[in-house]
């Protein structure tokens, strides 16, 4: 069953805020950090990223979705494989359904045709490039010496990066004599767990992210563009000054909408914490370090709406 809200309010702005970054230009640094300051969440243009190869990955995946529901099925695992409705263990569900995989597999080994096999491959690396790419101008926006410093944390083959698609089927359960008018959830409300996450769907809308004023704004969709979206790990090693951006997505009621999300993480034994350079002292961290494994498995047990973070902030000295 979906998860039902009321309508979402009517944006506050007569244009999209959506900050547009072109990342061919390396003065756009500066505007990348507000963008994570104020949005946590921007949209990439002239990217260099394949539009026939995004094509025909999108192709692939409208074709596995397209078919019967038990041969799909043959797929399904955890926490890897086809999903349908729930996400995760803990009771969440939306109308959608999945394919999760790990972005450092040997492609070759999934039991999918050749076609949808090279595309998901080189589709992984054309993005892990580019997200490489950001999280070195964002370093350089920050007046980080070291240019790799966070890009070195998501770019090698030991990395805990996962790759998902997602499908939206049309909703009938939106429908004002039968709901009242309210929203259907494709996706509940949540924030990523990993660094940085690169988004790109089809012409089909659907999202929406929550600003600093916990208001939802619709992203207008557009298939040629990225969008990145701050995560947790950011939020800690930037020490809160990046917001870990809030977002959800809505069901359509006439359209199908498929994204595919590329979720760069670390590695399992990465511990996480405010960059030195980004804080005078150790007084000033907001956070405890934790390995990224420690934290994954936190997520994973957590509810998606879940402020995972809570956790692991410190205390105040005059509360200890």
């Amino acid at each position: 069953m979906a998860v039902l809200s009321k309508p979402a309010a009517e944006p506050k702005f007569g244009f999209s805020p959506i900050p547009v970054i072109d990342i061919s230009d390396p003065e756009s640094k500066q505007a990348i950090v507000k963008a994570c300051e104020d949005f946590g969440f921007f949209k990439v243009i002239n990217h260099g990223v394949s539009s026939e190869l995004v094509s025909v990955l999108e192709q692939e995946a409208v074709k596995f979705f397209s078919l019967p529901k038990s041969e799909k099925t043959q797929l399904a695992g955890y926490p890897f494989g086809y999903g349908s409705r729930e996400i995760g263990r803990n009771g969440d569900v939306g109308w959608v359904e999945y394919l999760l995989m790990n972005a450092n597999l040997d492609f070759g080994s999934v039991p999918f045709p050749g076609i949808f096999r090279n595309a998901l491959s080189e589709y992984t690396t054309s993005v892990r490039k580019m997200t490489c790419h950001v999280l070195e101008m964002i370093t350089d926006g920050l007046g980080i010496k070291q240019r790799d410093t966070l890009s070195k944390l998501v770019c090698d083959s030991n990395t805990d990066s996962m790759f998902r698609l997602n499908h939206y089927p049309p909703c009938p359960l939106i429908n004002k004599n039968t709901n009242g008018g309210k929203n259907v959830i494709g996706f509940g409300e949540h924030t990523d767990p990993q660094i940085i996450s690169v988004l790109r769907s089809n012409n089909t809308s659907g999202l929406q992210i929550s600003l600093t004023d916990s208001s939802w704004i619709s992203v207008p969709s557009d298939p040629s563009s990225f969008f990145f979206n701050v995560c947790d790990s950011l939020q800690v090693l930037t020490n809160g000054r990046f917001k870990s951006v809030k977002h959800r997505v809505l069901a359509n009621s006439r359209k199908s909408r498929v994204s595919m999300i590329y979720f760069a993480g670390p590695s399992l034994t990465q511990r996480i914490a405010p960059l030195t350079c980004l804080i005078d002292n150790e007084e000033e961290s907001l956070y405890e370090e934790f390995t990224w494994s420690e934290y994954k498995n936190s997520a994973d047990n957590s509810r998606l709406s879940d402020n995972r973070l809570q956790q692991f902030k410190k205390k105040p000295l005059n509360d200890s």
